[in-house]
């Protein structure tokens, strides 16, 4: 019977790149899986072709020959070729875990690419939250921080090892790092439980720290927080994580900046809202106020006879400054009409003859007409 052509089997075009080979042999792949049809011979027949047709053609010398001659490329017809495709037993489950680690690799940790073992490893990164004011992210500061974290022994360089010795290679995974196990056509890794995945054994360990090479200390950084960083804004410090193993890099150290609300202005990106309340005689006849802004300057802001509640005034480039430049947002003072309160007796008798002269009438419109409103409507329904 006539082998399927492997384009064919996953779905692709013949000019198609890697990125839209692994999507498609993913899909089908987890489609044919034994895991999902156990028992079904005929569906552990069509992964196992299809896991051929992907490591045949994500392999560029041997896409090139298959293009060109098709399947005589790997069937021992032409003398020689490559042989890898349409192997069973060992090598073709050496080849599904090669297929495996490509496809999935970024969700174990490896990054998308094969993970190295046995040799140096990059120390973890951490991350520190710091708690900063508006006016920090206004004006831009620097602030120290102390954290303790995992440095390089200084007695064993970061070795583990006594000095004068130096770790051995496992002797169970030969340096690896995992091992092997073959269940039917599946290569089934894990990580040796000898030398738990380092590939190497200390049998004389440091005494200051135990074989680890790191040990814990205190230490303080100066941080520089930029003008305009907002809540949430992320810091990396390079090499300023926990320290890496046999002599391998330190991770970095990742600043997540908290900005405090503020007791008077609410942030909007660029952009700054102050409230103020104004008294109802100012609103009416109009007059003027003092704001401050974040600066730690001040502002005079007129306010025109007959403003109304909420009504906002825009104070131009005097909001929060653009990150790494660029010029800033803009402050905008929203007012808050206040009806008087604790009125005195002659207070009342001039609100009544206010009142008395027309004050609820024309002179507030929004007022009339609204209920001008409400009594149409109430019209209509007993019509």
């Amino acid at each position: 019977m006539a082998k399927a052509d492997y384009y064919d089997l996953l779905g692709v075009a013949r000019d198609a790149d890697g990125g839209a080979l692994k999507k498609a042999y993913r899909k089908r792949a987890m489609q044919y899986h034994p895991d999902r049809n156990p028992g079904d011979a005929e569906a552990e027949a069509k992964f196992k072709e299809l896991s051929e047709a992907y490591d045949v053609l994500r392999d560029a010398d041997k896409r090139a020959a298959y293009d060109r001659y098709g399947h005589a490329a790997f069937d021992g017809s032409m003398g020689g070729g490559f042989g890898g495709a349409g192997a069973s037993g060992s090598d073709f489950a050496g080849s599904f875990s090669d297929i495996f680690e490509d496809l999935f690799g970024d969700f174990m940790g490896g990054g998308g690419g094969r993970s190295r073992r046995g040799g140096p490893a990059r120390g973890a990164d951490l991350r520190y939250d710091l708690e900063i004011s508006l006016e920090d992210a206004f004006n831009g500061v620097q602030r120290e921080i102390t954290l303790t974290t995992g440095v390089a022994c200084d007695t064993c360089s970061g070795s583990g090892a006594k000095p004068g010795s130096s770790p051995t290679t496992c002797g169970t995974c030969q340096g690896a790092g995992k091992i092997r196990a073959q269940q039917g056509f599946f290569l089934v890794e894990r990580t040796c439980p000898s030398c738990q995945g380092q590939g190497q054994v200390i049998s004389d360990p440091c005494e200051d720290c135990d074989g680890r090479g790191s040990s814990d200390r205190e230490k303080t950084l100066s941080v520089t927080i930029p003008q305009g960083v907002e809540d949430g804004t992320r810091i990396r410090l390079s090499n300023e994580g926990e320290a890496g193993q046999k002599g391998g890099p330190n991770g970095d150290l990742y600043i997540f900046l908290n900005i405090e609300t503020h007791e008077i202005f609410l942030r909007d990106g660029l952009n700054l809202f102050c409230p103020i309340p104004i008294p109802m005689t100012t609103a009416a006849l109009g007059g003027e106020v003092v704001v401050p802004t974040l600066d730690g300057k001040r502002s005079r802001v007129t306010i025109p006879a007959g403003t109304q509640n909420g009504k906002r005034f825009r104070l131009r480039s005097k909001g929060m400054p653009q990150l790494r430049g660029g010029g800033h947002g803009d402050l905008y003072i929203e007012t808050s009409v206040e009806v008087p309160v604790n009125l005195t007796r002659k207070q009342k008798e001039l609100l009544k003859e206010f009142a008395g002269e027309g004050g609820d009438g024309s002179n507030s419109p929004e007022s009339e007409g609204f209920f001008n409103r409400v009594k149409d409507f109430l019209g209509n329904l007993t019509e």
